[in-house]
């Protein structure tokens, strides 16, 4: 029981006398008062035990305290029999903080006996805190795998001093759970070798009495850069004759780069030429002599097989190698008597026999060589003439050059003169900047919805269409082919062949220029297929260049004569020569390949300072100098050096395509009762078929049919242009003309120059005012196309309805924020998101992955912003379409990927991109904000 007790010298001394005490001794302490911590405003109790004593009191910073302050009781130990006195004090924190000494607060116990007193040791009083900021957080780090990872952590201020505990995703380490885990006494985290497992969020944990304090979160991604597996065997040759390519490839999966490790460097594909040896036939030898008539009346010869062997898979020759014949030379007996000397009359009777037969079969034979001669002239009757290659007519297919303008409307030549032309929809290629006036550039296609087939057409009888065979090369493809190709080129520099019309050849390039600096923009050659991207910050901030594009018009320069290499896009040169900008340029080139890379081998070649041509990439490799995307018709280059460009392909194949574009003008000729029709393959590239249209400009031309695309095959074939249907009672065709043919070379090769031919027709009557036929374009054991011809060939103006139309494309360069579909500000936040290794997978080889360009990944992985060259990409290959649903599709996907793989808590910050949805461009500049969350302790400074 708790009594009060007096101080010093007060009466009631007899109280103390109640329990025994040990006299001569002087009090022991057997409890002695701790130091002790202020938790806010709780007040600590200080408590002393002695034995024997009298009386004990505190004495607090050398005063003391007062007997009403003091809780004492008394009590017998029962294992020595001492009277034990125990006494407590309170101390609050209002007390401690009206101290104001050079020390901390401190009390001291003072006991009595009979023989004098004793003190005990000094117990402080302190108000115990924590502060809120740590002196020093943890940073976030990126480490290879199998190196040392060392976080720092200084806690925040504290009485007492905080200690220190270390967090990896929320749950708590222990250096004696794992050897290769060190938690030194300076608070700081070492990870001896870093392992994949080790990867992860790391928190400092500081707690005392008072409270705890969590540090900033690090984020260690423990990398792994990629390695090469071992080379696979070479393939097969890709063809069972002649020559062909193996291939050999090896992945980046020794080990595969892991969250953000570098790319591989290298190739992962390399390509050999091979040449298979193709099968050789056998063929057979001279025959022997007849052997010597035997006796049964038999005579043999023999023959081998060796002119030559049959080799390498070839076949066995056909027919027997053993011939045996009858003999009646005077040796050969029959029943012992010589065999003219038997039954001579059966002899005589067997050669009658075999003269007759003879006779009848020469008879038969006449007879059918004359039947023979009559069906093929009536055959070509029907026709008009006999099918010829028109390459030595006058109205055969030509090479031409053409001259385009560099004012006004670049579709015409004389941007005065009255539009009378029209080009197919079928190029609608927006490459251009667009002005706010469509204006309609030829004249439209007669709005005549008659049927060709009428009776009165019916009744002319006309016939249908032959079909027109060419002979095969005697080599078998590719050799045959490369020759052909090789001797086109040899014919071109000779000398062109003679036009056929007023076609001039040219040398004046189609060029556009346009000032840059920062901001970048987009410059366009219209009509063509061709422009090119100067990203944002490509070009530095006190710097602006004039750049320029330029067209080759001319004959193609990159063409060789050691390989059937051809040109699938028109030469692009870019500059000025000494540019200097920090990331590489986008360009986009129209093509006319169907691209497969089993039928082609499309490799990108730059010209050097000495003319020549040389490979920068083929388009099937891995470059870290360049890259290539082939789409379907247009190929989107990323190039850091200026100057001249080319695309061109090699046929692996006959299966190998190239796209012609076919369209058929015509016009009245010099005559009133004369009428000209003209039939153009050109390469199908919106720069090629601009051509066309200029030149039929010149020429006061009318489109008469939607231009359409034919699929023209490396097999080595020609290919054939023939009219047919035309009213014969009506009009009359030039002789010679009916069918047209131009050889494989010629067309393969014909490197973005037109080909044509012509159709000159006459009517009968001035009241025939109407034309109407088929054109048929053909390759020999390949594709076919229609051409429907009706129009009206009256002298005077025809005023019809608008069929095609073609967009007017004047502005040819756009600079800053209007030139992207991307807005800056998106474009930023998604490079600072992806650019930035992340633990969890989000970095820029997800988005080149979900935005379909994940090939080639060691040319991003070379530049300071992979996010930005991908985001530029991006921009050129969707610039017809202006469409940010497929960016802002891939965004969402990678933002529920993200979400799924790491569960939000409360205080964790929302997915970047979870809530973008695709949409409008609006809604994604409105919505696609990438956001920071901090999430902030709300409490205040907790000083206890």
């Amino acid at each position: 029981m708790w009594t009060s007790v007096r101080e010093p010298g007060a009466t009631g001394d007899a109280q103390s006398d109640s329990l025994p005490s040990v006299p001569g001794t002087l009090p022991h302490f057997i409890q002695e008062p701790e130091d002790a911590y202020i938790v806010k405003s709780n007040p600590i109790k200080l408590r002393c035990r002695a034995a024997p004593a009298l009386q004990i009191f505190f004495k607090c910073n050398g005063e003391w305290v007062h007997q009403n302050e003091h809780t004492s009781k008394e009590y017998k130990d029962l294992t020595t029999g001492l009277k034990v006195r125990e006494v407590m004090i309170n101390v609050s924190r209002q007390q401690v903080e009206d101290f104001h000494g050079p020390e901390d607060y401190w009390c001291l116990c003072v006991a009595w006996s009979h023989l004098g007193t004793s003190k005990s040791r000094k117990a402080t009083v302190r108000i115990a805190y924590l502060r809120k900021n740590f002196e020093q957080d943890p940073q976030g780090k990126e480490v290879p795998i199998k190196g040392m990872i060392v976080l720092h952590c200084r806690p925040p201020e504290g009485v007492p001093v905080a200690e220190v505990e270390w967090l990896k995703n929320e749950e708590l380490l222990s250096s004696l759970t794992d050897d290769n885990i060190d938690t030194r006494a300076d608070h700081n985290l070492i990870i001896n070798e870093a392992r994949l497992s080790d990867s992860g969020n790391y928190t400092c944990l500081a707690s005392n009495i008072v409270a705890k304090r969590r540090s900033a979160t690090a984020t260690v991604v423990v990398f792994v850069n990629g390695g090469w597996s071992l080379w696979t065997e070479w393939s097969s040759c890709n063809v069972p004759c002649g020559r062909g390519v193996q291939k050999r490839s090896r992945t980046c999966t020794n080990p595969a780069p892991l969250n953000g490790g570098a790319f591989c460097e290298g190739m992962s594909v390399q390509k050999i030429t091979c040449n298979a040896l193709c099968p050789i036939d056998g063929g057979w030898d001279e025959w022997s002599e007849w052997t010597v008539c035997s006796s049964q009346c038999e005579r043999q010869r023999r023959r081998e097989c060796n002119s030559p062997e049959p080799r390498h898979r070839g076949k066995m020759c056909e027919g027997n190698g053993d011939a045996t014949d009858n003999c009646t030379d005077g040796l050969c007996t029959q029943n012992r008597k010589l065999l003219h000397d038997v039954k001579p009359q059966s002899m005589d009777g067997s050669n009658d026999v075999a003269l007759y037969s003879g006779l009848g079969a020469g008879i038969i034979a006449v007879a059918i060589l004359v039947v023979a001669v009559m069906l093929y002239r009536k055959n070509q009757s029907e026709y008009g003439v006999d099918v010829i290659d028109s390459s030595a007519l006058t109205g055969g297919f030509q090479s031409f050059n053409f001259k385009t303008t560099r004012q006004g409307n670049p579709l015409l030549l004389n941007s005065s003169m009255q539009p009378d032309l029209t080009v197919g929809r079928t190029y609608s290629t927006p490459l251009c900047f667009q002005d706010t006036i469509d204006k309609e550039l030829f004249d439209p296609l007669p709005d005549i919805k008659v049927k060709v087939q009428s009776s009165f057409m019916v009744s002319l009888g006309v016939a249908e269409r032959a079909e027109f065979h060419a002979k095969a090369p005697p080599e078998t493809f590719p050799r045959g082919l490369g020759r052909d190709c090789c001797s086109t080129v040899e014919r071109r520099k000779k000398g062109p062949l003679t036009a056929n019309g007023p076609f001039t050849s040219t040398k004046e390039q189609l060029r556009t220029t346009g000032m840059f600096g920062h901001p970048g923009g987009r410059l366009v050659v219209p009509n063509t297929g061709v422009s090119l991207l100067v990203p944002h910050g490509a070009v530095a901030e006190d710097l602006s260049w004039e750049m320029y594009m330029v067209i080759n018009q001319g004959e193609a320069s990159v063409q060789t004569e050691e390989s059937c290499e051809i040109l699938l896009g028109p030469e692009v040169t870019y500059g000025p020569p000494g540019l200097d900008l920090s990331s590489p340029v986008a360009m986009t080139i129209a093509h006319c390949a169907e691209v497969d890379a089993e039928n082609w081998n499309i490799q990108l070649k730059r010209k050097t300072q000495d003319s020549k041509w040389e490979e920068v990439m083929s388009v099937e490799e891995e470059s870290t100098s360049c890259y290539c995307l082939m789409d379907s018709t247009s190929c989107h280059l990323l190039l850091d050096q200026p100057g001249s460009y080319a695309l061109v392909g090699e046929p692996l194949t006959q299966a190998a395509i190239k796209r012609l574009k076919l369209a058929v003008f015509g016009n009245m000729g010099t005559s009133s009762m004369d009428y000209s029709l003209r039939v153009y393959c050109v390469d199908d590239t919106p720069h090629a078929f601009q051509g066309v249209v200029a030149t039929e400009k010149s020429r006061g031309g009318q489109l008469l049919e939607e231009p359409k695309m034919l699929p023209f095959r490396a097999n080595t074939f020609s290919l054939q242009v023939s009219i047919q249907d035309v009213p014969q009672f009506l009009w009359s065709i030039k002789p010679f003309t009916t069918c047209q043919e131009f050889s494989f070379p010629q067309v393969w090769c014909s490197n973005q120059q037109p080909l044509h031919c012509a159709f000159s027709l006459e009517r009968y009557s001035p009241a025939t005012t109407q034309l109407s036929c088929k054109i048929s374009v053909r390759q020999v054991k390949g594709h076919e196309q229609i051409l429907q011809v009706y129009t009206a060939v009256a002298e005077t103006e025809k005023e019809s309805v608008p069929f095609f139309m073609q967009t007017d494309c004047t502005v040819t360069s756009q600079t800053g924020p209007k030139a992207f579909k991307i807005p800056l500000s998106i474009r930023q936040r998604i490079c600072a998101t992806f650019d930035t290794a992340n633990a969890k997978g989000k970095d820029w080889q997800l988005l080149a992955q979900k935005l379909h360009l994940d090939r080639n990944l060691c040319y991003f992985a070379k530049q300071q912003s992979p996010s930005a060259v991908i985001l530029s990409l991006w921009e050129a290959r969707h610039q017809d379409t202006g469409d940010l649903d497929s960016l802002a599709s891939a965004l969402e996907e990678i933002g529920k990927i993200h979400s799924k793989s790491s569960p939000k808590s409360q205080d964790e910050p929302e997915s970047d991109f979870s809530h973008i949805q695709p949409g409008s461009p609006a809604s994604l500049s409105a919505t696609g904000k990438l956001t920071n969350h901090e999430t902030e302790d709300s409490a205040p400074e907790d000083t206890g």
